[in-house]
């Protein structure tokens, strides 16, 4: 006899059959059936103190773990709070699958209590979603969601169900085979285009391996480093890519871009070739797009055939995995090595780039006298815990610093908002990463303004017991508009003042259950944060007073070119 089941129960069920361990969420009328079978569940359930931070948490697992992250929220404001982590995961490529309560069938389209149309506001920042109508129809929703998600290009997926469908029974029946006739992203490269690829590159003397996000949600590190060595290809790595090969690799350069280093940007502006991996060619990284790279050509491979060719004419464009597509270019590689092929002398090249390296170091000056610069302070947590930890920033000056000092060696240590750059997304996405990860060092490195914004999600790390440490770089400002308004707008600043003295961050972090510690000179730096390190209980929250005045460099500035790269201030007009 088949076993019956509310929808509620079966929703529950189905997520059992996908492995989740864990839902991020906030309960709410719409979605409350299913508050009910989750006590009865192995999944676990935390609440979040906004939905917008539960979606957050959802990124910040997917990221850390790889596996799909999930995020729960009832109908209307708890939808329409998930947008912003959703955009975020679209554009980041981050699998979560966002379950949301409805209102009943009887009363959509009647403007009832909490209702919202979830199923059209959330079309343009979804790979797909669902309004389930049919209890039915809740297993194999819930089963396509979740590979539709981790498949192809990752991303997020909404299933919207109304409440009187959670309360309808069904007899249980396991889903069946995923059939999505208009589903089939490709994996393997297609070997004609592997073998162009391999030409260019045996033919190219100052090629550049642009690595982006797609590496890491492929799980292909290993496979770029392998082939970056073989073919002797100098690697650039996104912002969303780093760590996906060591910092401290020889052909490592670094992170290109607008608050890339020096090296980065100008290797591929004078390449000859760009063989671009689960990169999708962003304004960040080129600069004006009609003087960018302007002698390369170009390989362009990614498993969303709408990125190739979007921003730049690809050369030779391959769909597929960037793994196996990396792998695919390793084995032809080989075979053309064993036929006694060679790359062209590259010597030149590369002895070029080891000299701007030497010649344009990142570098900033800490006075022993103050104020703390955010940079002495990545590099001292660097120290202390020998670069083994998991990453996480917000959005700002203290990301762009992170990513240019910490020196990254492991893949997916690295976590933070890149395409829709979403302040408020490092406190709630370093918890969902200590959740996938309970054994691994988890720090949050978060700016003032950006804290402001989620500083909430605090109080559920601390009753849920999940230490996370959060470095909070408080320059008083909102640092990056600051800087802008410095440069382009004859220094007239405007909202951008957080105040020195309100809130009061250590205070504020022991009334949410966590520790609070705060380094006031540059001296105190290192022992404040040896006690950070040392708690292992509860979160902790560290203030860093920082100079309120510092800038990012390298720079370019928005719309120009990549050679107009202000690598100091010193360069300044």
């Amino acid at each position: 006899m088949p076993e019956t089941l509310t929808g509620a129960s079966a929703l529950i069920r189905a997520l059992e059959n996908e492995k989740v361990e864990v839902v991020f969420g906030v309960p709410g009328g719409a979605i409350l059936p299913a508050y009910d079978p989750i006590l009865d569940s192995t999944v676990r359930h935390i609440l979040a103190r906004h939905e917008q931070g539960a979606g957050h948490m959802a990124s910040g697992y997917a990221h850390a773990s790889g596996k799909v992250g999930v995020v729960m929220a009832t109908s209307g404001p708890g939808a329409t709070n998930l947008i912003t982590p959703l955009q975020d995961a679209m554009m980041d490529s981050i699998p979560i699958v966002a379950i949301t309560g409805q209102v009943p069938t009887t009363s959509i389209g009647y403007d009832a209590f909490q209702e919202a149309h979830t199923w059209g506001i959330s079309m343009p920042v979804t790979k797909h979603n669902y309004l389930v109508t049919e209890v039915s129809d809740i297993p194999n929703a819930i089963k396509e969601a979740f590979h539709l998600a981790s498949t192809g290009r990752p991303g997020p997926v909404l299933v919207d169900i109304p409440k009187d469908v959670l309360n309808q029974t069904l007899d249980w029946q396991s889903p069946g085979k995923i059939d999505l006739p208009g589903y089939r992203p490709s994996i393997k490269g297609h070997p004609k285009q592997v073998r162009s690829a391999v030409d260019l590159i045996l033919e190219s003397s100052r090629p550049v391996l642009y690595a982006g996000g797609g590496v890491l949600r492929s799980n292909g590190s290993e496979s770029l480093v392998r082939f970056a060595e073989l073919a002797a290809l100098p690697t650039v790595t996104t912002l969303m890519a780093r760590g996906a090969i060591p910092d401290s690799h020889p052909l490592a350069l670094g992170m290109p871009g607008m608050h890339g280093n020096y090296t980065a940007i100008t290797a591929m502006q004078k390449a000859d070739l760009l063989v671009a991996v689960g990169a999708r060619f962003d304004d960040r990284v080129t600069g004006r797009p009609d003087a960018f790279a302007p002698e390369a050509k170009i390989i362009h491979i990614d498993v969303d055939p709408a990125e190739i060719g979007k921003v730049r004419k690809a050369d030779v464009p391959i769909v597929g995995d960037a793994r196996t597509i990396i792998d695919q270019l390793t084995e032809e590689a080989e075979l053309r090595i064993e036929k006694g092929a060679h790359w062209m002398d590259r010597e030149s090249w590369l002895e070029t780039l080891h000299n701007w390296k030497r010649k344009h170091p990142l570098s900033y000056n800490q006075d022993p006298e103050g104020p703390i610069q955010m940079q002495y302070v990545i590099e001292q947590i660097h120290r202390l815990t020998g670069g083994e930890a998991i990453v996480v920033a917000g959005v700002g000056q203290h990301q762009m610093w992170a990513s240019q000092f910490w020196g990254f060696e492991r893949p997916n240590t690295w976590i933070n908002s890149g395409g829709l750059g979403t302040m408020g997304y490092a406190v709630p996405a370093a918890i969902g990463a200590k959740v996938a990860e309970p054994d691994q060092l988890v720090i949050a490195i978060d700016g003032d303004g950006c804290f402001q914004m989620t500083l909430q999600e605090l109080i559920t790390a601390s009753i849920e017991g999940i230490p996370i440490k959060v470095a909070v770089m408080n320059n008083s400002s909102l640092g990056m508009v600051k800087q802008w308004q410095r440069l382009f707008y004859d220094e007239r600043y405007s909202a951008i003042d957080l105040t020195s003295h309100t809130p009061d961050y250590v205070g504020l972090a022991e009334s949410m259950g966590c520790i609070g510690l705060r380094a006031k000179s540059p001296s105190e730096v290192g022992p404040t944060l040896e006690k950070a390190l040392a708690v292992t209980d509860r979160p902790v929250v560290i203030e860093f007073p920082c100079d309120p005045d510092a800038m990012v460099f390298p720079m370019v500035p928005a719309g120009a070119s990549n050679d107009d790269v202000i690598v100091s201030a010193e360069d300044l007009p």
